[in-house]
C-alpha cells in the first residue's frame, strides 16, 4: 500500500468511474484498474461493488475511505508544515535555563501571537545536552553558549551575557582564582558550558574549586550561596531576576572571562520557515536591546 494507491482509491470512490478517476490522477485506466485490484488483494476485501460499468463502495470500502482520507489529509498537512510559506506545526526549541527565564519570554510571546499555527515545544538544559538533542534531531534549534564550532551547525549571536561570581554576602573580595582556591562550587552538570567556563577561570590562575555540587536550577544555587555554603557562576541578568539577589556579594570576572554570548544554532541546511521567522525575530529583539552608539 502506498500513497499513489490511496489517491487512486479516493478518486475512484468519489467519481464512481475508472475512466473519470484516471483523468483526475493523470493515469491510464488500465493502470488504475490494476492498482485498485492490488490494493484489494493486499487488504483481503473487495472495496467496490462492480455493476454495469460503474463502481460503488462496498461496506468495507466505505469504512476504508474514512481512514484513506485521513491519511492523505495528514500527509498534505505534513507537507505544508515543512514546505509551506506560512510557519505552522511543531517547533521544537531548546534553551539554557537562564535564557528561557530571562531573555526569551517576550520573544516567545511575540512569535506565538504572530504565528498562531505554530506549536512551540520548549526544552531547557545545559549546552552539551541541548547540542546533543539538536544533532540527534530532537530539536529544530537551540540557544546555547557560543560560538559553536561544529561542521554541521549554523547559528547567529543573539544575547550578550555578563558572567558574575556569586558569593555569600560578607565574603572576602574575589578578584582571581587563587582568592577562592578550594572553595565549594555550585554548578550544573559537567556538560554545562558555564561550568566549564568557571573551571577554566580557576585553572587559568593555577587554582581549582573544591567540591562541586551539581544543582538543577539557578534558584537552588542561589539558595545554597545565601546559606553561606559556597560560590556559583551565573549571568548577571539571571541573578538580578531572582529574589534574594541583594543578599549575596557579586564579583565580576576579569575581562577575558567576563562576557559570553548566547547563540541561536541549528543544523546546517535545515533553516525551515518556522526557524527562519524565529531567527529573524530574535535578531530584531537583540538589536532593540543594544544601547545606542555614543
Amino acid at each position: 500500500m502506498n500513497l499513489s494507491q490511496l489517491e487512486m482509491f479516493r478518486a475512484v470512490a468519489e467519481t464512481g468511474s475508472i475512466s473519470a478517476a484516471a483523468q483526475r490522477v493523470h493515469r491510464v485506466p488500465s493502470n488504475l484498474t490494476t492498482r485498485i485490484k492490488q490494493l484489494e488483494a493486499e487488504l483481503g476485501v473487495e472495496l467496490f461493488i462492480r455493476e454495469n460499468q460503474r463502481l460503488r463502495l462496498s461496506p468495507a470500502g466505505r469504512n476504508f475511505l474514512d481512514y484513506n482520507n485521513r491519511i492523505l489529509d495528514l500527509v498534505e498537512e505534513a507537507r505544508l508544515s515543512v514546505a509551506g510559506t506560512e510557519p505552522q506545526g511543531i517547533f521544537a526549541l531548546g534553551a539554557l535555563e537562564s535564557t528561557a527565564a530571562v531573555r526569551i519570554p517576550a520573544l516567545l510571546a511575540r512569535y506565538h501571537q504572530q504565528f498562531t499555527k505554530v506549536e512551540l515545544a520548549l526544552s531547557t538544559g545545559p549546552s552539551g545536552e541541548l547540542l546533543d538533542k539538536l544533532l540527534e534531531g530532537e530539536l529544530e534549534a537551540t540557544f546555547v553558549d557560543g560560538p559553536v564550532l561544529h561542521p554541521v551547525l549554523d547559528g547567529v549571536p543573539v544575547f550578550p551575557e555578563e558572567m558574575v561570581i556569586v558569593a555569600p554576602l560578607h565574603h572576602a573580595p574575589v578578584t582571581r582564582g587563587k582568592d577562592v582556591n578550594g572553595e565549594i562550587v555550585y554548578a550544573f552538570r559537567s556538560n554545562c558550558s558555564y561550568r566549564r567556563h568557571f573551571e577554566s577561570w580557576f585553572a587559568d590562575d593555577a587554582a581549582a574549586p573544591g567540591k562541586i555540587y551539581e544543582m538543577e536550577s539557578y534558584h537552588g544555587m542561589l539558595a545554597c550561596v545565601i546559606a553561606g555554603g559556597g560560590l556559583a557562576l551565573m549571568p548577571r541578568s539571571m541573578l538580578e531576576s531572582m529574589p534574594g539577589s541583594s543578599t549575596v556579594s557579586i564579583w565580576p570576572l576579569a575581562d577575558n572571562y567576563r562576557y559570553l554570548t548566547t547563540w541561536l544554532v541549528w543544523r546546517r541546511g535545515n533553516l525551515t520557515r518556522n526557524l527562519s521567522e524565529f531567527a529573524k525575530m530574535a535578531r530584531e529583539l537583540t538589536i532593540s536591546l543594544q544601547p545606542p552608539a555614543k
